[in-house]
């Protein structure tokens, strides 16, 4: 795996929110493949609940200042480093005051989750992607952890299909048993997305009834799943059954490097 490119995109990370099945994972796996001599990229959102102080934010000033477009309109991007004490390793967060600065990450106080999670899972999306272009850093493989993440496939293959950079990459999605659809207005989220021009027949699964449909729609637009739990919902389950692609299952493997970089080296990119 050497030389070899990884994009990591997460809805989570440690240190930076609190430990999980998905925030710890998008923590080990950069590590290790960074440990074997692999480039990599970590990219999250940065919720208001992260202490900038602490975890030492900064802006980067050279890849700030563009606009995107989100459901007509126009919000700024702001993209901020940190680096992950001891490990050599930086972390690029997207943020929009309008979208991330609220001192909470996907629910309000009362646990439901905002209204506007759409639309941040679009900002979040673009942003990564306008971020890795400005880098002109083109990756091997794009790997792609949790639920405000998930547009990132259909992004890749849709939005930026005709886009040289991205033309060898191949896509990872790692699916956890998350489940933030009924939470979702579909109809609202269809129609932001077909903004983008994005072809209906890449969005049909939102149509369908279920709580996965994101998910399901990131699994339909990678080149491999890994499962990120033991168990998934049957809906997650027969998704990647239809299928034609590389699979990895859930492993409890103290040697998560090796595991991964098979699987990444004779599965994802033969």
């Amino acid at each position: 795996m050497k030389d070899k490119r990884i994009l990591y995109v997460s809805s989570e990370l440690v240190p930076y929110l609190p430990e999980n099945d998905i925030s710890k994972i998008a923590f080990d796996l950069p590590k290790a493949m960074h440990s074997q001599g692999v480039q990599i990229r970590m990219f999250m959102p940065r919720f208001g609940v992260i202490n900038e102080r602490r975890h030492q934010l900064h802006e980067v000033i050279r890849l700030s200042g563009m606009n995107l477009i989100i459901n007509d309109l126009d919000m700024p991007l702001i993209i901020k480093v940190a680096s992950i004490p001891k490990e050599r390793m930086q972390v690029y967060f997207i943020d929009n005051e309008d979208y991330f600065k609220r001192k909470a990450v996907l629910k309000d106080e009362e646990g439901n989750l905002f209204k506007d999670n759409d639309e941040r899972a679009i900002f979040f999306a673009k942003g990564v992607v306008e971020t890795v272009k400005k880098l002109k850093w083109a990756p091997d493989i794009i790997h792609v952890h949790g639920w405000l993440a998930s547009l990132v496939p259909l992004y890749i293959r849709s939005y930026y299909k005709n886009d040289p950079l991205f033309s060898d990459s191949k896509i990872v999605t790692s699916v956890y048993n998350e489940s933030f659809d009924k939470f979702v207005n579909k109809e609202d989220l269809l129609e932001k997305i077909k903004f983008d021009n994005i072809d209906e027949e890449k969005l049909a699964v939102l149509n369908e009834s279920g709580e996965n449909c994101m998910m399901k729609m990131a699994i339909l637009n990678s080149d491999a799943v890994i499962k990120g739990n033991k168990e998934l919902t049957e809906e997650l389950e027969n998704t990647i059954d239809s299928i034609n692609i590389p699979v990895l299952e859930h492993e409890q493997n103290e040697n998560l490097s090796e595991l991964y970089s098979n699987f990444y080296l004779n599965k994802v990119l033969q």
